[in-house]
C-alpha cells in the first residue's frame, strides 16, 4: 500500500493507465478476429474494411508503446497475406 500522497497519487494513474490499455488492447484483439472471421468466412469486401481497420488500430497501438512494433508488422503481415490468398 502507498504511504505517501505521491505514491498514493502514482498508484492511482497508474490503475487508470492499465485499464486505458486494456480497453485499447482489446478493441484491437477484436479487430483482428472479426477481420479473420471475415476473411475465413470468404466475404472479400468485409474482409478487407476488417482487414483495415485492424492494420490501423496495430498501428496504433505500436505508436503508443502497447504492442512492440514488430508484433504490429506480423499481425499485419499475416492479415493481408490472408487477404490476398482469399482472392
Amino acid at each position: 500500500m502507498a504511504n505517501t500522497a505521491q505514491a498514493r497519487k502514482r498508484a492511482r494513474q497508474i490503475d487508470r493507465r492499465r485499464a486505458l490499455k486494456a480497453s485499447q488492447r482489446s478493441r484491437m484483439r477484436t479487430a483482428i478476429k472479426k477481420a479473420l472471421g471475415a476473411i475465413l468466412a470468404g466475404d472479400k469486401d468485409g474482409a478487407r474494411n476488417a482487414c483495415q481497420e485492424a492494420v490501423s488500430l496495430a498501428d496504433k497501438a505500436a505508436g503508443k508503446g502497447l504492442i512492440h512494433k514488430n508484433k504490429a508488422a506480423r499481425v499485419k503481415q499475416r492479415l493481408n497475406a490472408r487477404l490476398r490468398a482469399l482472392g
